[in-house]
């Protein structure tokens, strides 16, 4: 799917995802990767929800985030809430989605100014 929203320069802008990858302003990436308002990690090593570890939750945590986005893959998977709990204990919000439905909200999070980051795994 394609999308087309504009955003202010410097922005991190998911432009289209597939399955196997994701454009983010003009690259194209077919690994898991974090992306915020002006962060991208392109190589995030996590290939399914349950590889997440307390590290990768931090890794996330680090960009003080209002909320944070995983993107399951194609299909939404909810992990038992104690592998989150950090991040629910600082007070931030976590949404879970399949990653589709994860690059939509992105969008729409960064067009509002709002302070998040995606963990988006392909």
């Amino acid at each position: 799917m394609k999308f087309s929203e504009d955003y202010a320069l410097g922005t991190n802008v998911i432009r289209s995802f597939s399955g196997s990858t994701i454009e983010v302003n003009s690259t194209t990436y077919s690994r898991s990767l974090i992306i915020g308002n002006n962060t991208l990690i392109d190589d995030w090593g996590v290939k399914q929800i349950d590889d997440m570890t307390p590290e990768n939750w931090q890794e996330l945590l680090e960009h003080k985030p209002e909320v944070i986005l995983i993107g399951t893959g194609q299909s939404l998977v909810f992990p038992h809430p104690s592998t989150y709990a950090v991040a629910i204990e600082s007070g931030i919000g976590v949404e879970f989605m399949d990653t589709g439905a994860v690059c939509r909200t992105y969008n729409v999070l960064v067009s509002e100014d709002r302070a998040v980051i995606a963990g988006i795994i392909i």
